[in-house]
């Protein structure tokens, strides 16, 4: 574990710009000297004091709350002042130069948050889930985050956590006292221990999957031939005219972006320029840009019109030739392992045919099958069909009781955990040596550990804090 720094630090706490309070915070051992130079008292511990807000030169500064915390009491556990002012950037700047002249720094992003950790405050989940609140771009991800920064993912990680030593006490016990007659391989109990163990990492980890994808989101590009309605869907399924919309092909030029909102389900949605070979070298870039955007997408809608596409059923060879036509297959700037995987194909313009009704359909093209929706994106027809589409694709449910925020690292920990207690379960069944049981166990608990902070390395909490607002 890396060494709390010593110096006191301090920061504007508070967004730059225009407010009624801005906040200045302060934490260290100098933090009430600070108190006394600035207020001319320290104040009682959690007690609103109002009063001006003197300079270096006497001079008075501002006028407002302040709030002393004296340690351990406070959210670094070191001494902590609180100077809410109001919200001027030159007056919150005033009085942050005048802090640091007592003494103090600039605190480093998230260094409030790191010290709040490293005094055992809070446990690194707790921690994240202050950056992910903040960032929270929906009500159910603000929920999700907030759970998580109350204790519910670290109070779920700590119960395996617990199972696991329990395990582990009689497994070692078998090896200490291997002629004490103990034979653990054959014990139901340690069996039934480790089945109880993986169900909880089950229950752990589908609540954690459920909270990335709250706080990841989800990014789906669409693409297409040019006019084949694409910023028509964009604008249908955003609910605004966010693309400009006409019948001349190859309107789009570039990637456009939108960022929506599916019942709690963060969508990053990329218009993208019309694939179609071209000598304009403006419009090979754009397809260029395309292609770039359709290899790193989530997920891939693409768009065809339906008035050119009227076969049925619709053939794996038809698919193919369609992907051909638009330069997909065989492309490098595109994985192609994953392409078909990530598609769906989105029959567009069905209004313009008079037996076509709104609708999902299959199609196996090289072994995965593809989802096909008919929809006009002109007259909304099957747009609530493409967004339960894709909820579907990010495995979403907009229940979030017992979801929390997670993020990547944490779900590669519990699966790494889940593979070793499996491999306990097995070491069991064909009576390996103990110390093999032994040592996935052991592993298990230390893949968790790293999810709460127990076991970390200081360029993870590091690359962790960096992304904090310099105020947290």
């Amino acid at each position: 574990m890396p060494q709390i720094d010593n110096d006191t630090i301090c920061a504007i706490a508070t967004p730059p710009g225009r407010s009624g309070v801005g906040i200045v915070r302060v934490s260290g051992a100098l933090t009430p000297t600070i108190a006394n130079s600035i207020l001319g008292q320290i104040p009682p511990h959690r007690h609103a004091h109002y009063g001006d807000f003197t300079g270096a030169e006497g001079e008075i500064l501002d006028q407002g709350i302040a709030i002393f915390f004296q340690q351990p009491g406070s959210f670094t556990g070191e001494d902590v002042l609180e100077l809410h002012a109001h919200g001027n950037a030159f007056v919150l700047g005033s009085i942050r130069d005048s802090i640091i002249s007592l003494g103090a720094r600039i605190a480093r992003p998230g260094e409030f948050s790191e010290r709040a950790f490293l005094n055992n405050k809070i446990d690194l989940v707790q921690a994240e889930a202050i950056a992910d609140l903040i960032d929270s771009s929906s009500q159910q991800a603000a929920r999700s985050a907030v759970r998580t920064l109350q204790g519910h993912f670290s109070a779920q990680i700590g119960l395996v956590i617990a199972k696991l030593i329990a395990t582990r006490v009689k497994v070692e016990a078998s090896i200490d006292f291997s002629d004490e007659d103990i034979d653990i391989v054959t014990d139901e109990k340690v069996n039934e221990s480790l089945r109880g163990i993986q169900a909880e990492l089950d229950k752990t980890l589908a609540g954690a999957q459920q909270g990335a994808i709250l706080n990841q989101g989800m990014s789906v590009v669409l693409a297409g031939k040019p006019n084949a309605g694409k910023s028509s869907l964009l604008n249908a399924i955003s609910g605004s005219n966010t693309a400009i919309v006409t019948a001349v092909a190859g309107t789009t030029r570039d990637v456009l972006s939108e960022q929506i909102n599916l019942d709690g389900l963060p969508l990053n949605i990329l218009d993208t320029a019309g694939l179609r070979p071209s000598t304009d070298i403006i419009e090979q870039e754009g397809v260029k840009r395309a292609k770039l955007a359709v290899d790193q997408a989530d997920q891939i809608l693409l768009i065809v019109d339906k008035s050119n596409h009227q076969e049925k059923p619709l053939t794996e060879d038809a698919v193919k030739k369609l992907l051909a036509s638009l330069e997909l297959m065989n492309d490098k700037l595109i994985d192609q392992s994953t392409l078909l995987r990530r598609m769906t194909l989105v029959f567009n313009k069905i209004d313009k045919l008079e037996d076509s009704n709104p609708g999902f359909d299959r199609v196996n093209c090289g072994g995965q099958e593809i989802t096909i929706i008919n929809i006009s994106a002109k007259t909304g027809a099957g747009i609530e069909l493409i967004r339960e589409h894709l909820k579907a694709c990010a495995g979403y449910n907009s229940n979030t009781e017992d979801v929390f925020v997670a993020r990547e690292r944490h779900l590669l920990a519990l699966r790494a955990a889940q593979d070793l207690v499996s491999s306990a379960q097995d070491n069991i069944a064909i009576e390996a040596p103990l110390e093999l049981l032994a040592e996935d166990l052991r592993l298990a608990q230390k893949e968790l550990g790293t999810i709460t902070g127990e076991f970390s390395s200081d360029n993870l909490l590091g690359e962790i804090f960096s992304t904090f607002c310099v105020g947290k």
